[in-house]
C-alpha cells in the first residue's frame, strides 16, 4: 500500500496543482494580474519619464498601488515595454515557473517535494498569488535556493540580496548571515543591492527613494490597514483599542526577533535559516493572507524531520476551509511554523552534539 501511495503521489500532486491553478486563472477575469498591473504601471511611468511612485494613495491594498522598494524597479522595467496583457501572461508564466523551480530545489526527499506540490494544489494561496501576479512565488524560489545551498555564500548572498530588492523583509536573511558570520554572503548581497540601487537611481531619479519612504509611511499601517493579518491588526479587528494593538504588534515583533537570535544560537543552520525566513514575513507591517504560501518551506523542513503533522499548517488555510476559521488563523499559522521550526532545529542540534 505504501509503495502504491508513493507511485500515485506525483500523479495526484500534478493533477491537483494543475486543476487548482487552471481553474483559478480561468475565472480570474479582471483580477488577473491585479498586483502586477501596479508593477507594470510603475514601469510604464518611468519609461515615459514620470515618477516611479504615485503618492496619491493613502492605504495599502488599493488597485494600482506600487510601494515596493526602488531596488525592484530595474527588475520590472523590461515589462513596461510590453503591452499590458502580454506582460501579465509573461509574468504569470514566470511566477508558475519560479514556484515549481522552488519546489524542485528543496533540499528534502523526492516524496516530500511531491507532497509540497500536492499541498500547494490543495490550498489556494499559490494559485491566488499567481492570479494576482504577486511576488510570493519568486520569494519562495529565492528562499529555497538559499536553503538548498546554505553552505554556498555566493548563492545565499545573491538570493537574499534579490529577495530584499523585491521586498525589504527578506533583508532579515542578510541579518541572519551577519549573525552566523557569513561575511561573503553579506558582501554578495550588499553588492547586489548596491548595483540595483545605482540602476534604480539612474532610471527613476534620486527622488524615488524619498518618495518610497513617504509612501510607505502613508499606506503601511500595521494596525488599521484593512484585511491585514499582523498580530496587532488582528487584535484591533477583534475590538481592542488601537494603542493596545500597537503594543501587541511591538511585543510580538520583539518575540519574532528573539526567535531569530535564539535559532542562531541554539538551532541547526537550516533550522535557523528557516526561522529567519518565517520571521521575515511576520515582521512585515502588512501581512496579506497569501504570504502564507511561504510556510510551505518550514512545512517541508518539518516533514523531512518526521513531523508529519506539519501538513495541517497549509491545510488549515486551504480552499475548503476558506472563511471558516477566524482571522487569527494566518498569524497563528506563521507562529506555529516559526515555533515548530525553532524547536526542531534546537532538538536536531542537541542530538548532533550528543552523537
Amino acid at each position: 500500500m505504501l509503495r502504491l501511495a508513493r507511485i500515485a503521489l506525483p500523479i495526484v500532486a500534478v493533477l491537483v496543482f494543475v486543476f487548482m491553478v487552471g481553474a483559478t486563472l480561468a475565472v480570474a477575469d479582471e483580477t488577473l494580474g491585479y498586483d502586477f498591473r501596479a508593477y507594470h504601471g510603475a514601469a510604464v511611468r518611468v519609461l515615459a519619464g514620470g515618477p516611479l511612485y504615485d503618492l496619491s494613495f493613502e492605504a495599502a491594498g488599493g488597485f494600482g498601488l506600487f510601494y515596493y522598494p526602488p531596488f525592484f524597479a530595474p527588475l520590472v522595467l523590461p515589462f513596461g515595454l510590453l503591452p499590458e496583457m502580454v506582460a501579465i501572461w509573461v509574468w504569470t508564466v514566470a511566477l508558475l515557473a519560479a514556484f515549481l523551480a522552488g519546489v524542485a530545489v528543496l533540499p528534502v526527499s523526492r516524496t516530500i517535494r511531491w507532497l509540497i506540490l500536492l499541498l500547494a494544489g490543495l490550498g489556494w494561496l499559490v494559485a491566488y498569488a499567481v492570479k494576482l501576479g504577486q511576488v510570493g512565488p519568486i520569494l519562495f524560489l529565492l528562499f529555497a535556493i538559499g536553503w538548498r545551498w546554505l553552505n554556498d555564500p555566493g548563492r545565499v548572498g545573491w538570493s537574499a540580496g534579490l529577495g530584499t530588492a523585491v521586498k525589504l523583509q527578506p533583508g532579515i536573511i542578510l541579518l541572519w548571515a551577519v549573525l552566523t558570520r557569513r561575511w561573503r554572503a553579506v558582501g554578495v548581497g550588499a553588492a547586489v543591492l548596491a548595483g540595483l540601487a545605482l540602476i534604480a537611481t539612474f532610471v527613476s531619479g534620486p527622488e524615488a527613494w524619498s518618495d518610497f519612504i513617504g509612501l510607505v509611511r502613508q499606506v503601511a499601517d500595521p494596525i488599521t490597514t484593512a484585511k491585514n493579518a499582523t498580530p496587532g491588526a488582528i487584535a484591533y479587528q477583534m475590538g481592542l483599542p488601537a494603542d493596545v494593538a500597537y503594543l501587541i504588534q511591538g511585543a510580538t515583533a520583539v518575540v519574532f526577533l528573539g526567535a531569530v537570535l535564539a535559532a542562531v544560537r541554539w538551532a541547526t543552520e537550516d533550522g535557523s535559516y528557516l526561522v529567519a525566513v518565517v520571521a521575515s514575513q511576520l515582521l512585515s507591517p502588512v501581512l496579506w493572507d497569501h504570504y502564507a504560501l511561504l510556510l510551505l518551506l518550514p512545512v517541508a523542513y518539518l516533514c523531512s524531520k518526521g513531523w508529519w503533522w506539519a501538513v495541517a499548517i497549509p491545510i488549515a488555510t486551504s480552499l475548503p476551509l476558506l472563511g471558516l476559521g477566524p482571522p487569527l488563523i494566518y498569524p497563528g499559522a506563521f507562529g506555529i511554523g516559526l515555533g515548530a521550526t525553532l524547536w526542531v532545529g534546537i532538538r536536531e542540534k542537541a542530538r548532533a552534539g550528543l552523537a
